[in-house]
């Protein structure tokens, strides 16, 4: 009996266990079953958080190149140039956000050796790029605020580039330690399992990875609570670029104050180990929209506008142009007046100015006066009267002109004009007498 019990046992047990090693095997919705299960929750519907992750840094990471692009392409357009000396430190911060969304990617995918390794390091020094530069920022904001004049551009850059080499180093540091030391606990033990364990960068509790945060954390309340003092400058103009750090740091330490709660305390309160992945991801997404949405949005629409000096300098000038066609007048009206004044200067006095026949015609007929050429006068003959007759003109007597005064006179014009009159019928008669003559002489 037992031995027919032994072997229905041998029988029975591959039975049972058939089903868990498909079940092992078997890949969940959504996932091809030929994918590495390190990558099932980027595919896996059944548990949707990790399509949703990787949609959101997806959308941030088309959207924080796009910006970039748009930041950069903007620099000739930039007429301010204390806002042109930000733009360095502006476009690495934009690399830092780019970067943490590309991180949600590790910390979406189940934990090895590599995705462990990047997000002990690059989860500080990413957000150490980021509030570096809010720091340096902040740091120019408030020079500008006080006396308008700031720290030159690569100044900015080096001092964002030097805190962040500082959490490199922390990183670095506790990166190498840690596995060093896990790797040399290997020998005195005999354990190599317990060794391989405490060497693996996943190896790690969640209250030693919020504390080499430290730095990040400082710098993130430095930036803080140096943005309050830029409201309070002179110079109104720059409060509202002090307004975007602060929104930005004071939405980041609430969302870091929510996920190093739950990373640290509440997760391992409702035994759900799980959710410490979904934590960072969910962390590291929406700090970098609040980048986005609060800093680099704002401050790439107000790059491109001017100073309020340079706004006066136009109201000015408000006829004064900027464009090819009044550069070409002012050319050439320059050009003219040289020109001018160089023949001036090379053509003698004396000399003359050959002048053209159609010089004073302005394209417009001259038909209230009528004006006969000479050859008119030859073809009509002196029957038609005297050139004055058809065109009077004022003439002076004697007594007039040998009069006192030098000023004609109406008076002295109308007795002229009827004096003309009466001397006209003579003529007239005078030259019928000579037409018979005239006409039997030929």
């Amino acid at each position: 009996m037992a031995i027919h019990k032994a072997l229905l046992t041998c029988l029975g047990l591959p039975l049972f266990l058939s089903p868990g090693a498909e079940a092992q095997n078997h890949a969940p919705p959504g996932c091809s079953p030929d994918l590495n299960p390190l990558y099932y929750n980027l595919c896996d519907r059944s548990g949707a958080w990790g399509i949703i992750l990787e949609a959101v840094a997806g959308a941030g990471v088309v959207t924080t190149f796009v910006l970039t692009i748009i930041l950069v392409a903007s620099l000739p357009f930039v007429q301010d140039t204390k806002k042109r000396s930000l733009l360095g430190t502006q476009v690495f911060f934009l690399l830092g956000t780019l970067g943490l969304f590309c991180l949600v990617f590790a910390c979406v995918v189940k934990p090895d050796f590599s995705t462990c390794a990047s997000r002990r390091f690059l989860f500080g020094v990413l957000f150490a790029i980021c509030f570096s530069c809010l720091v340096a920022h902040v740091f120019a904001l408030n020079f500008l605020a006080r006396k308008n004049h700031g720290p030159r551009g690569w100044v900015i850059f080096i001092v964002a580039l030097l805190l962040t080499l500082v959490e490199v180093i922390i990183n670095t540091e506790w990166l190498i330690i840690t596995l060093v030391r896990g790797g040399g606990e290997d020998g005195p033990l005999g354990n190599g399992s317990a060794g391989r364990a405490a060497a693996s960068p996943c190896a790690i509790a969640n209250m030693d990875f919020v504390m080499a945060l430290i730095y990040v954390m400082l710098l993130l309340l430095g930036a803080f609570t140096g943005a309050w003092p830029t409201l309070c400058g002179r110079f109104k103009r720059w409060r509202k670029h002090g307004v975007f750090v602060l929104l930005t740091t004071a939405t980041s330490i609430a969302i870091w104050v929510v996920w190093i709660v739950m990373y640290t305390y509440g997760n391992q309160q409702h035994n759900s180990p799980t959710w410490d992945d979904p934590t960072l991801a969910i962390a590291l997404a929406a700090n970098a929209w609040a980048f986005v949405l609060f800093y680099v949005i704002p401050e790439v629409s107000q790059v491109t506008k001017a100073s309020p000096e340079q706004s006066y300098q136009g109201d000015l000038y408000p006829t004064r142009g900027v464009g090819y066609e009044t550069i070409l007048k002012e050319q050439k009206g320059q050009s003219m007046f040289v020109e001018n004044k160089a023949f001036s200067m090379d053509e003698p006095a004396s000399a003359k100015r050959p002048v053209s026949p159609y010089s004073g015609y302005n394209g417009q007929l001259l038909t209230s006066v009528y004006q006969p050429t000479e050859m008119a006068l030859m073809h009509k003959g002196p029957s038609e009267g005297a050139y004055d007759v058809i065109l009077p003109r004022a003439t002076a007597n004697s007594q007039v002109m040998g009069s006192a005064n030098s000023t004609l006179r109406a008076e002295d014009m109308y007795a002229a004009q009827s004096h003309q009159a009466a001397t006209q019928p003579k003529d007239d008669k005078n030259s019928q007498a000579q037409s018979p003559q005239n006409k039997t002489r030929w």
